[in-house]
């Protein structure tokens, strides 16, 4: 199986050790596929994408799915996430978006986004799902103070063109906020987002499809691929499962040789997380930080941190060009300098928790969901850029209706495969570059 990054990255027999993990170790293990089954769908990847299909497939439409994952549910991307419930699954500027495809198609994206969000909380309601949900909204935030203005036009944009409800946030109006920091200049405030616990969600989203009546499995990654007549057989380590369609809703953890079409669509791209100690309100007064809302910097290479349920708190960043353990160790140590440098009055608190993880980006920057045209039955749902808790739940829903004849709710430019990049055994080097530029924009502006 061919993949970009080091082995261990792709090491299911790996835990993550992350805090979402261990703040919850009782959730139902599923079984390995041991035998030759039919399907109507089968969907490769256990993540929310893979699970949202599968439950809708199931709830919404009686149409039979089996879900496939490589190893436990919640050990890729969708378990170890910094658990954003928010809008921004496209890395391609919104300026840009409605210059290339139209107002009315970069509308139809901003009320999907937005929309996906509401899926969550609305499948969280229904199926009665504890995934400690906090705060509300997000906030993006300036780190130098030659930026406010910038994002006082990006709230007035916003709202002219989507209607949006983002307010700008002045200095003095974070710290009533509670999100006081020396290195936080202003921010605008999105209404619409919330933070959950990534691990418990996917874990909850799998219970619920499982209840719905799709069968998962786990331990069942497919390492061969074929067409028998006019079924699809992916064929697993210890089993087979024909189907009349398949989904792919895998991303980043994904080999490169899993089908003859799917090699050089995607760029695997690092993200790394700490998380501290529980915090008492002595300490978290004396920074001034005291809100639950979700937030992140403007950077290119930007950080997104928020404060847990139980006074821990958690930050991230991306960045990193190796999976190799060293590297990653010395990456983890950037996220935590930038976190002491934003939190001074947290010096002395302890990191417990440190990981890393690979999120997945498209050649055009933003997300896919459809159908192959060219490979009858193939559909895809992926590439959310580092934003996928809300977009993947929406994706599969959306891939689900694609499948059945549903309602359309796709904007035109996300319906087609994501593009091969050019040359794509260069990725490395593409990513190398980009993150080179980017450091040195993130210096500069």
């Amino acid at each position: 199986m061919k993949h970009l990054y080091h082995p261990s990255a792709l090491d299911t027999d790996n835990p993550v050790k992350s805090w979402w993990r261990e703040s919850k170790t009782d959730f139902p293990a599923y079984p390995e596929l041991e035998a030759e089954i039919e399907a109507d769908v089968a969907i490769i990847g256990g993540g929310f994408t893979g699970l949202s299909a599968a439950y809708h497939l199931q709830r919404d439409h009686n149409v039979q799915a089996v879900v496939l994952e490589r190893s436990y549910i919640g050990w890729g991307a969708s378990g170890r996430n910094g658990g954003f419930c928010c809008m921004g699954s496209s890395k391609m500027p919104w300026s840009k978006m409605i210059e290339k495809f139209g107002l009315e198609e970069a509308q139809t994206f901003w009320r999907s986004q937005k929309a996906s969000v509401e899926l969550v909380a609305e499948i969280v309601d229904r199926e009665g799902l504890d995934i400690d949900k906090t705060g509300v909204g997000e906030i993006s935030l300036a780190h130098k103070t030659t930026l406010i203005d910038a994002l006082k036009e990006d709230a007035d944009f916003m709202a002219k063109n989507f209607g949006a409800k983002e307010v700008f946030v002045s200095k003095e109006e974070l710290v009533e906020r509670g999100l006081n920091s020396p290195g936080l200049h202003a921010g605008v405030a999105n209404p619409v987002g919330f933070g959950l616990n990534p691990w418990k969600y996917v874990n909850g989203l799998a219970a619920a499809a499982a209840k719905a009546g799709a069968k998962i499995y786990a331990k069942s990654e497919v390492i061969s691929w074929q067409r028998e007549g006019g079924k699809h057989v992916l064929v697993t380590p210890r089993g087979r499962v024909k189907a009349n369609k398949v989904l792919l809703a895998t991303a980043a953890y994904t080999s490169e040789d899993l089908h003859p079409d799917y090699g050089g669509r995607i760029m695997p791209a690092l993200s790394s997380i700490v998380v501290t100690r529980p915090m008492n309100q002595n300490e978290l007064g004396a920074q001034g930080w005291t809100s639950t809302t979700p937030v992140y910097d403007i950077r290119y290479l930007l950080h997104y941190f928020r404060l847990l349920p139980d006074g821990r708190m958690m930050f991230g960043g991306r960045g990193g060009l190796s999976a190799e353990p060293g590297a990653l160790d010395r990456q983890l140590d950037n996220i935590e300098a930038a976190f002491r440098a934003y939190y001074p009055e947290w010096r002395h608190v302890e990191i417990t928790h440190r990981w890393s993880g690979l999120l997945c980006l498209a050649q055009d920057l933003v997300p896919h969901v459809g159908a192959w045209d060219d490979q009858p039955g193939i559909y895809f749902a992926m590439c959310y850029h580092g934003n996928g808790v809300a977009m993947g739940t929406w994706s599969g829903r959306a891939a689900a209706r694609v499948m059945v004849g549903g309602p359309e709710e796709r904007p035109n430019f996300i319906r087609r495969p994501p593009p091969k990049f050019p040359l794509p055994f260069l990725r490395p080097l593409y990513l190398r570059g980009a993150y080179i530029g980017y450091g040195i924009k993130d210096a500069l502006k």
